[in-house]
């Protein structure tokens, strides 16, 4: 269970990652630059992680008993910092502040600017050798915290990963839970026609993880996934997480071109709107 930020009921949790999908629109549109799609398509995830499943205390960032958050793709961080003050690590208006001069919100994460992040990133591929040492540290001092690292499915194209992959296996990371946002773009298109990686569930389970996929835009499914996968046992797990990028966004669902592109006024008003509709909705059906 969370330890501060518990959010039990699927609509509840729905409504949250409704109102992370509107701030990231926000902060996006206010800082005039960043990567809109990512963000939004994992908005569930970074949902039912910073508000049901994770083990955290935003008051008390050095908790050695917390479980750790590892972003990967550094790029869609808005989604992250969306997370982080709405659970209570630091003001909600400070969002406003993305990617400006002085600011904390870095536009990839920096570890030493903002507490509560567990890691740098930017460099893609890296995150999961970040967090496959912290999976390893923590069986050797006999923690039981979980590793939660999250990776974008173009990051995967790099040979960095998969060596980090074999040597997460290879020590029986059981701690450590992978999540793949398999959203099918990057910034130069469908993940299929730059590289393909499919059959990536099969890819996976050669590696010897346990492999769980499912709809991530579907919270019941992610609440599901993510308490089966902290069953497993002697080796990592990878959730592939087939997500719709833009998700919430009519314009921008399943368009590669708003991997790193941010709305204009009259975007950000349609988009907002869209959200409010299904908001309603939501709130209609509680």
């Amino acid at each position: 269970m969370n330890k501060v930020n518990n959010i039990s009921g699927v609509v509840d949790l729905k409504l949250m990652a409704n109102t992370l999908r509107q701030d990231i629109l926000k902060a996006l549109h206010e800082a005039g630059s960043g990567h809109a799609a990512g963000a939004l398509g994992m908005a569930d995830i970074f949902t039912a992680l910073y508000f049901n499943i994770a083990n955290i205390d935003p008051g008390d960032v050095s908790w050695s008993g917390r479980d750790r958050i590892v972003l990967s793709n550094g790029h869609i961080c808005p989604v992250l910092y969306a997370a982080m003050a709405h659970a209570g690590y630091f003001p909600v208006k400070e969002l406003m502040t993305l990617r400006k001069f002085g600011g904390r919100l870095h536009g990839h994460p920096h570890n030493e600017a903002l507490p509560g992040l567990e890691n740098s990133s930017g460099p893609l591929g890296q995150g999961i050798s970040i967090a496959a040492g912290m999976a390893l540290a923590a069986k050797m001092k006999s923690q039981e915290h979980t590793v939660y690292c999250l990776m974008g499915d173009g990051e995967i194209n790099e040979g960095q990963p998969w060596e980090a992959f074999m040597f997460s296996a290879a020590k029986k990371l059981d701690n450590l839970i992978v999540i793949i946002d398999r959203n099918y773009i990057q910034i130069d298109g469908n993940t299929e026609e730059v590289m393909p990686l499919d059959p990536l569930d099969k890819k996976f389970e050669a590696f010897n993880f346990h492999v769980i996929e499912i709809d991530g835009n579907d919270m019941a499914a992610v609440l599901s996934a993510l308490a089966d996968a902290k069953k497993v046992t002697g080796k990592p797990v990878c959730i592939i997480a087939n997500t719709v990028p833009g998700k919430g966004v009519s314009f921008m669902e399943r368009k590669h071109e708003w991997h790193g592109k941010v709305p204009d006024a009259g975007q950000l008003e349609k988009a907002l709107e869209e959200l409010d509709e299904e908001r309603a909705g939501l709130e209609g059906s509680a």
